[in-house]
């Protein structure tokens, strides 16, 4: 029987490190959310609040004390982040539980409010709270499916080795032209002179680049393809361009990646300033 009992153990802890935040523990921050939110649910509709519920009632107080404490927890999951830890909580637990009871704070914060809204500072930092959340989402989406893409695309490549082979072609590129006309030999020149990253982080989250000279010098020479000089150069401009695609296409997913961060961490600063607003409000009136 021990026997067995010390195979099993190494096998959970195997099932344990593949296991997704999501899914950890058999999704045991979900149903623990979830019954956080028919609880809240449940009271607000068996409660008789007069004249009707809102944030000043001692039922609204009682919701925005749990919202404003999950609020300040949730966001120390940065600080989390520094200390690696296994156990029960785990890096990965943390995480878990920050998605799943920050949806919950949709149920606990809009019951909050008893569905009161207006120009002031309390529906700001309600409004701040749906933007973390809503970019939040955007964040676990994105990372559930665009790390997979963004392997596909390296083809087992680092940025350094993808960066390697465009200056190696560029190198090719450059004594390649040299037997052509000049009217060749300038697109081929400019093409290779241009940033082909530039474009802001516009370009980059589209992966658009209208301006790209690489493109503009296929098109223009595409009619000299018979011709033995033209035809190496074009050739290398097509691998060029193929190098610039892949290149591309891993900068839209890194930043894809990583925007939502942008918004994410200084909106939840943002959020604690105005919640801080919104509490001494109500207690300097109260």
């Amino acid at each position: 029987m021990a026997t067995v009992a010390e195979d099993e153990s190494p096998r959970r802890e195997r099932q344990s490190d593949h296991e997704g935040f999501l899914a950890h523990k058999r999704m045991r921050w979900l149903k623990i959310a979830l019954l956080a939110s028919l609880v809240a649910i449940l009271s607000y509709a068996l409660v008789d609040v007069t004249p009707r519920h809102n944030g000043g009632s001692w039922y609204g107080y009682t919701l925005g004390t749990i919202g404003a404490l999950l609020i300040v927890w949730l966001a120390l999951l940065g600080i989390r982040k520094r200390k690696m830890t296994e156990g029960k909580w785990s890096l990965k637990a943390w995480t878990s539980a920050h998605v799943y009871l920050g949806l919950s704070l949709i149920v606990i914060a809009t019951l909050h409010t008893g569905f009161q809204f207006g120009w002031n500072v309390h529906t700001l930092a309600y409004a701040l709270m749906m933007l973390v959340i809503l970019s939040g989402i955007y964040g676990i989406a994105v990372y559930a499916t665009l790390p997979a893409q963004l392997s596909n695309n390296r083809r087992e490549m680092t940025k350094g080795q993808m960066l390697d082979a465009l200056d190696a072609i560029d190198r090719q590129l450059e004594n390649a032209a040299q037997p052509l006309g000049r009217a060749e030999s300038d697109l081929v020149i400019g093409a290779l002179e241009q940033d082909p990253f530039a474009g802001g982080i516009g370009a980059r989250l589209t992966g658009r680049y209208p301006d790209c000279r690489t493109v503009e010098a296929l098109d223009a020479m595409a009619h000299l393809d018979g011709d033995a000089a033209s035809g190496k150069v074009l050739s290398l401009l097509r691998k060029r361009k193929a190098q610039l695609d892949q290149i591309r296409r891993h900068m839209r997913i890194r930043a894809m990646l990583e925007v939502w961060l942008y918004i994410h961490v200084p909106v939840t600063i943002a959020l604690i300033a105005a919640l801080t607003a919104h509490i001494v409000s109500v207690f300097y009136y109260w």
